[in-house]
């Protein structure tokens, strides 16, 4: 393919690519094309300051969305070649994104492009039954497939001792006025284009939970209840901590969350033992691993739910002025 990527095939793989998973569904992102190539920038008016203020979760959030654009591109035989970072003097461009050898595409890349219209956070208690040790397998070659890793913690102790963690972080977190405000700001009890729908909020915390709950207005239960007693919690991490590493620590993120959705699986997030740098080092230190934790995620069998609204994508879209 000579002439690069065209308007139409931006707009056609826009759609799928803002499915990808953000922060309070901020959706810090912008697309651009740029001399044939479809180009990823952080969005600087929908960071979170007082939740991200280095800017983490917009990386991890945009590379979960170069990694939608590769499937959407790769299933209409127009896979993309991906360079990150690729101008130092503009560091808000995340991404580049330029055709390569025109290919049918795999039965891999199909099932993922076809789980991405169904993915969501799901913050519900999970039921009881086990995920089988071939999905677990699954998620860690997901993982590694983008250069990374998934610890996968087995065991009440190994949970236990992450949701310590968890906790601590969360803790932090909610003694921050200006972080308790810039939650309350992306909660959405009316219908928006952004933000977390109340709806989607799980149920409150209790003092008894292992894990903790980011608080989106989510509802009470009866007293004593359990959320889920034991859990099976990952840990994704990558080599280092660069901005490229976060942006390829999305894609890993959004691969692996596509996999699950693919396996039947519901996935919530947790950034709380991330956003926090002391918790953050903590979780390195106790799981041995070489590289960072870059997010901690719950995965399970879990109720039906849907998708959380998305912006128009005229909204998010820069295409090239056309001569009249």
């Amino acid at each position: 393919m000579d002439t690069g990527y065209t308007p139409a095939h931006l707009r056609a793989a826009a759609v799928d690519a803002v499915r990808a998973p953000s922060l309070h569904n901020t959706q810090p992102w912008r697309l651009r094309l740029r001399d044939g190539g479809i180009e990823v920038l952080a969005d600087p008016t929908r960071r979170l300051p007082a939740t991200d203020p280095s800017g983490w979760g917009v990386r991890i959030a945009c590379g979960a969305l170069v990694f939608n654009l590769r499937m959407a591109l790769a299933v209409t035989g127009l896979p993309a070649r991906v360079r990150l970072r690729p101008d130092p003097a503009e560091p808000d461009l995340l991404a580049r994104l330029v055709p390569d050898l025109p290919r049918r595409p795999t039965p891999a890349e199909q099932s993922l492009y076809a789980a991405i219209p169904r993915r969501f956070s799901n913050r519900l208690p999970f039921w009881p039954d086990p995920v089988p040790a071939d999905a677990r397998w699954r998620l860690g070659e997901a993982a590694r497939g983008e250069q990374c890793w998934l610890e996968l913690l087995i065991g009440v102790s190994a949970v236990s001792a992450l949701g310590e963690v968890a906790r601590g972080a969360h803790r932090v977190l909610e003694r921050d006025p200006a972080y308790r405000a810039e939650r309350e700001r992306w909660l959405r009890d009316e219908p928006s284009p952004d933000g977390v729908p109340v709806a989607a909020g799980g149920p409150h915390s209790e003092p008894q939970d292992v894990l903790p709950s980011r608080g989106y207005g989510g509802r009470d239960r009866a007293p004593g209840r359990d959320f889920e007693p034991e859990p099976l919690v990952g840990v994704l991490g990558s080599a280092g901590n660069s901005a490229v590493d976060q942006v390829v620590a999305g894609q890993a993120l959004q691969r692996l969350l596509l996999t699950a959705t693919d396996d039947g699986l519901s996935v919530s997030l947790l950034s709380q033992p991330i956003e926090v740098p002391s918790a953050r080092e903590q979780l390195r230190l106790a799981l041995g691993r070489f590289g960072t934790p870059q997010m901690v995620l719950r995965v399970g069998y879990g109720q039906p739910g849907r998708p959380t609204p998305r912006r128009d994508i005229a909204d998010v879209l820069d295409l090239p002025v056309v001569p009249a």
